[in-house]
C-alpha cells in the first residue's frame, strides 16, 4: 500500500497552499460534498483535470454559509476563476424525501450529518463570492447545475423557476461531464483573458438587446409564458431531451425578463482515451485526511467498487443520467480498467471482493450503433423502448471479457455487480446468433458467479401503461427473467434472491394501479422493501408530465397523485403483508370499488 503524504491531496487551507510552496492559486472550487479525491466525486475530478494542465488548484469542501464568511476568503482571490457545484446530487434530492421529510443522513457529508451545506447551494456560494469578489468569474457545475439549465419545475418550492444562472448570478454554467468544457475554458482564458461565450456544453446569460439568433437556432417558450401556461413548459421540455440526445445539436435560447439564457449544444460523446485519462489521473481514491476517523456514508459505498463506463440509453423517464451523462455509451479501456482494479487490491482493507463493475446501468459496456451515421441523424431519447433500436449493437461479449480479465487478477476473489441491470438486454433478440449466444453467457455467468445473494433489477411497475409512460418493458419481460433466474439457480444449486424495485405515484399511475402490483407481487412472493415514492427532479420527462399535467411527446393529458393523502394511499399496497396495512388496504379497495382484490391479497 502506497503512503501518501498531506500534499498528495489538493489542498483545502491555507497550510496545504503553502506546504506546496504555492504564493496563489489559478483555481478554486467550491463543493457542497466533502473532499474525497476519488474518480466518482465530481470535485476531486475537474480538480484533477485542471492540475493536469499544469494550474493550481484548490478545493473547499462544505463551506460555513453562515458565519463570517471566512472559509469563502481563506484562500483569497484565484487568479482565473472560482468554480462552484452543489455535489455529486442535487442538493434537494440529497436531503428530503419524496415526502419533503428531511433524510436520516447525507451520504456525501462526514458522520452523515445533514447541516454542513445550504439548500440549493449552487446559488448560496456563487451569490456570496460575488459579493466579496464581483470582478472574479464564478463558473458553476455539477448535477444541480446542470439540471436547472433552463426554466424548470421545482417540487420542493411548488413553483416553476427561471435557469439556475438568472438566481445564482454565475458567469458561465457548465452542463454534463464537464471535462472536456473546464479544460477547454482554461485554456482560452489563459490566451484570451476572457470568458468564452462560444464554447460547447455551456450556457449563459445575455441582455436581449445583445443576442443575435442564428437561423439554426431553437427558441424555446420564454420563462414567462411558460409560468403562464403549463402546455407551454410541457413542450418545451420535449425539444430540451431531444436536443440533449444528438450527436449535432442546435443551440437553445430562452427569454427570462430583459435576458435571454443562451444553451451552447454538447461536445461530441468522450472518445475512450478520454476517459480513460480522466480515470487515470492521480486520486489517492480516499478521503481528505481532515475526516480522520470520520465515516463518509457515499465512500463506504464506492470504496471497491469500479465504474467501467459513462452514459445510458434506457432513457427511463423519472431518471437524469441521460440529461447528464447523455445517451451515448463512451466505454473505459480494459488497462484502464485494470489498472484502477490493481490500485484498489493494494487498498489495506481490501478482502478481494470488488462491491461492483458496473456503470449507471449494469450491462450496457461497449455498446454502440452499428452504422454511426443513423446515430448522428437521431434524436430518440432511448435506445430500447418502445422496442431496442435494430442499429443498437448489444453484444454482451466485451464486458465478459472485462469480468474474465478482473477475475483472473490474484488478489480478486470474486466481482460482483451491483449496478442494476437491464433485463430487456438480456432477453433482446439479434439477428446475429454470434451476440444471442454471447447473452446467455453473460446472463448465466451474471447469475452463476456476480451475484452477492441478491442480484437488483427494476421493473418499476406491473402496469404496462404505467410502464410504457415510464418508458420501461412491458412486465411480462420480468416474469421471463425471473424464469431463467430461478432455472438458473436451481441447477447450479444456489439460493439467490432477485430484488425487484418498484415506484409508487408515477404519473399515469392511479391506487388501482397499485392495488393490482400489490397482488401481483404477491403471487410472486415478494415482500417488497425497494420501494420509492416518485420524486419529480428537475429534467426529467416524469416531472414535466406530473407537474403540467401533459405529456411532454404527445400533449394527452395524464394523471398524477399529487397530494400527501393520494401519494400515501397508493405507497400502502407495497406493504400488503404488514399487518398494520391491511385495515387501510381493504377499506380502500372497497372505495375504489375493486373488493374483487381483497380475497387476493388477504383471502386463505
Amino acid at each position: 500500500m502506497k503512503e501518501y503524504k498531506l500534499t498528495d491531496w489538493l489542498p483545502t487551507t491555507k497550510k496545504e497552499v503553502e506546504l506546496r510552496g504555492w504564493d496563489e492559486l489559478d483555481v478554486i472550487l467550491f463543493s457542497g460534498d466533502a473532499y474525497v479525491d476519488h474518480p466518482s466525486f465530481g470535485a476531486a475530478v475537474i480538480g484533477r483535470m485542471l492540475e493536469a494542465q499544469g494550474l493550481k488548484v484548490a478545493i473547499i469542501p462544505q463551506p460555513n454559509w453562515r458565519d463570517d464568511l471566512r472559509d469563502f476568503k481563506k484562500l483569497g482571490r484565484p487568479r482565473l476563476f472560482f468554480g462552484v457545484s452543489a455535489g455529486c446530487m442535487d442538493s434537494m434530492v440529497n436531503k428530503y424525501t419524496a415526502n419533503k421529510r428531511l433524510r436520516s443522513e447525507d451520504a456525501y457529508t462526514p458522520d452523515g450529518r445533514h447541516d454542513m451545506r445550504p439548500e440549493y447551494p449552487s446559488i448560496v456560494y456563487t451569490q456570496i463570492l460575488k459579493k466579496l469578489y464581483p470582478d472574479v468569474p464564478v463558473i458553476l457545475g455539477g448535477i444541480e447545475a446542470s439540471l436547472r439549465r433552463l426554466t424548470h419545475y421545482d417540487y420542493w418550492e411548488d413553483k416553476v423557476r427561471p435557469s439556475i444562472l438568472t438566481e445564482s448570478g454565475a458567469d458561465l454554467l457548465i452542463y454534463g461531464m464537464g471535462e472536456k468544457p473546464i479544460t477547454d475554458l482554461c485554456k482560452r482564458l489563459k490566451t484570451d483573458g476572457a470568458i468564452p461565450y462560444d464554447l460547447p456544453q455551456t450556457a449563459y446569460l445575455c441582455r436581449k438587446a445583445k443576442f443575435a439568433s442564428s437561423e439554426n437556432d431553437l427558441r424555446l417558450f420564454s420563462h414567462e409564458e411558460c409560468l403562464k401556461d403549463k402546455k407551454k413548459q410541457a413542450q418545451n421540455f420535449r425539444h430540451i431531451e431531444e436536443e440533449s440526445n444528438k450527436y449535432e445539436a442546435a443551440r437553445i435560447y430562452q427569454e427570462v425578463g430583459n435576458d435571454v439564457v443562451v444553451v451552447n449544444p454538447p461536445y461530441p460523446p468522450m472518445t475512450q482515451g478520454e476517459l480513460d485519462m480522466s480515470f487515470d489521473l492521480p486520486y489517492t481514491r480516499l478521503p481528505h485526511p481532515k475526516y480522520k476517523g470520520k465515516r463518509i456514508p457515499a465512500f463506504d459505498m464506492i470504496k471497491f467498487s469500479v465504474n467501467i463506463h459513462r452514459g445510458c440509453f434506457g432513457g427511463c423517464a423519472f431518471c437524469t443520467i441521460s440529461a447528464h451523462q447523455g445517451k451515448f455509451i463512451v466505454s473505459r479501456s480494459k488497462e484502464s480498467i485494470l489498472k484502477e482494479v490493481k490500485a484498489i487490491t493494494e487498498m489495506p482493507d481490501f478482502k478481494g471482493y470488488l462491491s461492483d463493475l458496473g456503470g449507471p446501468s449494469a450491462n450496457m459496456y461497449g455498446m454502440h450503433g452499428r452504422d454511426e451515421r443513423m446515430c448522428r441523424r437521431c434524436k430518440r431519447p432511448s435506445c430500447i423502448h418502445p422496442k431496442v433500436c435494430p442499429n443498437l449493437n448489444t453484444d454482451h461479449r466485451p464486458l465478459l471479457d472485462i469480468y474474465h480479465a478482473v477475475d483472473a487478477l490474484p488478489k480478486i476473489k470474486k466481482s460482483f455487480i451491483g449496478s442494476g441491470v437491464r433485463y430487456d438486454l438480456l432477453l433482446h433478440e439479434s439477428k446475429d446468433p454470434e451476440v444471442n449466444k454471447s447473452t446467455a453467457e453473460y446472463t448465466r455467468e451474471l447469475i452463476a458467479r456476480h451475484v452477492s445473494g441478491r442480484l437488483k433489477v427494476a421493473p418499476e411497475h406491473t402496469s404496462d401503461r404505467v410502464l410504457y409512460i415510464m418508458r420501461k418493458p412491458p412486465f411480462e419481460q420480468f416474469y421471463r427473467f425471473k424464469r431463467i433466474f430461478d432455472r438458473i439457480n436451481k441447477e447450479l444449486n444456489l439460493r439467490q434472491q432477485i430484488i425487484p424495485y418498484f415506484i409508487s405515484s408515477h404519473p399515469g399511475c392511479t391506487e388501482e394501479d397499485m392495488a393490482e402490483l400489490a397482488v401481483i407481487t404477491k403471487r410472486l412472493d415478494f415482500h417488497l422493501e425497494q420501494v420509492q415514492d416518485f420524486t419529480p427532479t428537475p429534467m426529467t420527462v416524469a416531472t414535466e408530465a406530473w407537474y403540467t399535467g401533459y405529456h411532454p411527446y404527445t400533449l394527452e393529458p395524464v394523471f398524477s397523485a399529487k397530494t400527501q393523502k393520494d401519494k400515501l394511499a397508493q405507497r400502502m399496497f407495497f406493504f400488503w403483508y404488514k399487518p398494520e396495512e391491511r385495515r387501510a388496504i381493504i377499506n380502500e379497495l372497497k372505495k375504489i370499488g375493486r373488493s374483487d382484490l381483497i380475497d387476493k391479497l388477504y383471502g386463505r
